[in-house]
């Protein structure tokens, strides 16, 4: 099914803007079950194997001391880019009490089909010239103290604001947008995805790791078999009505994978029954790859070793700063020490998307609950860290969850010269809106010296949280200002393609008074329910295989 999404051009003087679906065809293309069953015959089906090629290469170079193996010839294997190349203006988090901060990499999959072997591999020959897009997107967070990680997938087809960017290579720029995630990956590149996250999470990223299909191949044969299950015999083929499939067959039970097999699990959709359970499904290898390399020994063998770290380096494309395999195996080194019952697998809690139901969105406060765990460093597994009781100074609490460090570089205007519209979203799936809290908010602004707020009365809202839009970089400093006088934290400012100036969005989780209340941070292990959440060290889990691909 083609996409709904059509993308803009680069803005260039004297070019017009090249729109394009992204609808393309692939050999596991067409829809499968699950948000709506199956899809037409122009589905989106694609390898999916990437991500966690590009975890293994980081592992790889932490573990088998790759970066003293012809260190030369490594470095010049690796591809760099810039680190961030979009509008986003995220901060790092403040050291604690150690003087420690987390560290956070974005994890992408690209579907380039820039190269014989990726076409080979990825199908769509047509589509070769066509820009790549980001189907698979992670984000590792390993902890400050470095005893724990976690690990949160966004699925390809949840749709956010990706902000203005350039294309760091061609000069092409990019207007702010609200499209499906996966699409940032064209709209200028990696670090158009990075800033699109730290937008959507409030998390500063320090680094992005990208691998395409000949990349996840070279790893998963690197490997030599990674061990996976299914509950029911499972053939993920062509049915009627649902064309493409990954060809996966295996009997019930366990079964080790690596090269073309592993390839086959890691795109399997149709047969899991959506592209959540292949989320689930990528975690579970990813997981049963993790404890697979810490149960091999590579240190005596050589050779195996040498091809490990040429799979590792030859995978990968990096931003700039990690460029080299020094960093590279300094930053596998800082995974390495986490054990794997602390590494936690989630994806983002979503709900079907109001506007096309093939589509995602966050889910409101599960989602949230899951950026601020994130922002606040808070364990996901509940075995240790921060409780998220106490505040970044470690004391009262009082620092507002989602606070991002120092003030903005764009300065407020006087309030009285800040426009700002207040909606009324009080509406959720379980409570009707509360009449006139857009006025009230909006009076209470006025009498604050924002006279120039007004409510927005031409239309009833939902959402689950409270947030507070703005159009672009030049409004974001107006837009915190307000926040503050609000008691908004400043995790819930937010650019936004779909507003044209400074709007408070009063959420479900305001429906009285004029002061935003102060919400209670979640502790640690305090995830979602949907949030789908897996430990590395969990052995025997299996996937259930979607009725009409079982034999």
């Amino acid at each position: 099914m083609a996409r709904s999404g059509v993308h803009e051009g680069p803005v260039r003087p004297g070019r017009a803007g090249g729109g394009r679906s992204d609808g393309r065809p692939a050999p596991d293309g067409g829809g499968g079950p699950g948000r709506g069953g199956p899809r037409s015959p122009g589905g989106r089906g694609r390898r999916t194997l990437r991500w966690s090629a590009t975890t293994l290469a980081v592992l790889i170079l932490g573990t088998s001391g790759a970066g003293h193996l012809y260190y030369g010839h490594l470095n010049g294997n690796i591809e760099k880019g810039e680190r961030s190349s979009g509008d986003s203006e995220a901060h790092k988090a403040e050291p604690n009490a150690a003087g420690q901060t987390p560290l956070n990499i974005l994890l992408i999959g690209s579907d380039s089909r820039a190269s014989d072997e990726n076409v080979e591999l990825g199908g769509g020959r047509d589509t070769r010239g066509n820009p790549p897009l980001g189907d698979v997107q992670m984000l590792i967070h390993l902890a400050a103290d470095r005893e724990s990680a976690a690990v949160v997938s966004v699925p390809r087809d949840t749709r956010v604001d990706i902000p203005e960017c350039t294309d760091p290579e061609t000069g092409d720029a990019y207007p702010a947008t609200n499209d499906i995630i996966n699409t940032s990956l064209a709209r200028g590149g990696p670090g158009c995805t990075l800033a699109t996250w730290q937008n959507l999470t409030g998390v500063y990223i320090d680094h992005w790791m990208t691998v395409d299909f000949a990349g996840v191949v070279s790893m998963a044969d690197a490997v030599g078999g990674v061990e996976v299950c299914v509950n029911q015999n499972v053939w993920d083929r062509p049915l009627p009505g649902v064309p493409g499939g990954s060809g996966l067959r295996m009997k019930a039970g366990s079964e080790k994978v690596e090269g073309e097999r592993a390839l086959q699990w890691l795109r399997t959709r149709h047969a899991w029954g959506s592209d959540l359970l292949r989320a689930r499904a990528q975690h579970m290898y990813l997981n049963s790859m993790i404890r697979t390399l810490r149960d091999q020994d590579v240190f005596t063998d050589t050779g195996r070793l040498m091809d490990l770290a040429e799979a590792a380096t030859t995978s990968l494309k990096v931003s700039e700063e990690i460029g080299s395999v020094k960093k590279l195996y300094d930053l596998g080194m800082q995974l390495k020490t986490v054990p794997p019952d602390r590494i936690t697998m989630t994806t983002l809690p979503t709900a079907e998307d109001p506007q096309n139901r093939n589509h995602l969105v966050a889910a409101g406060a599960g989602a949230e609950r899951v950026w601020t765990m994130l922002r606040d460093d808070v364990a996901f597994d509940g075995k240790g860290g921060r409780t998220g009781k106490e505040g970044k100074d470690g004391k009262d609490g009082k620092k507002a969850s989602g606070e991002d460090g120092p003030a903005s570089g764009d300065p407020a205007a006087p309030d009285g010269e800040i426009g700002v519209l207040v909606q009324n979203a009080t509406r959720s799936a379980t409570l009707g809106p509360v009449g006139g809290r857009a006025g009230a908010i909006a009076r209470s602004l006025v009498t604050k010296g924002f006279t120039r707020a007004v409510p927005d009365t031409s239309r009833a809202l939902a959402e689950e949280r409270t947030v507070v839009r703005h159009p672009g970089a030049g409004s974001r400093g107006d837009a915190r200002r307000v926040a503050e006088s609000l008691g908004i934290p400043p995790g819930s400012v937010e650019q936004s393609a779909d507003v044209f100036g400074v709007t408070v969005v009063v959420g479900a989780d305001w429906r009285e008074g004029t002061a935003y209340p102060e919400q209670s941070p979640p502790g640690t292990g305090d995830l979602p329910e949907d949030a789908d959440a897996l430990d590395a060290a969990e052995t025997g889990t299996c996937m259930d295989v979607y009725g009409p691909y079982r034999w």
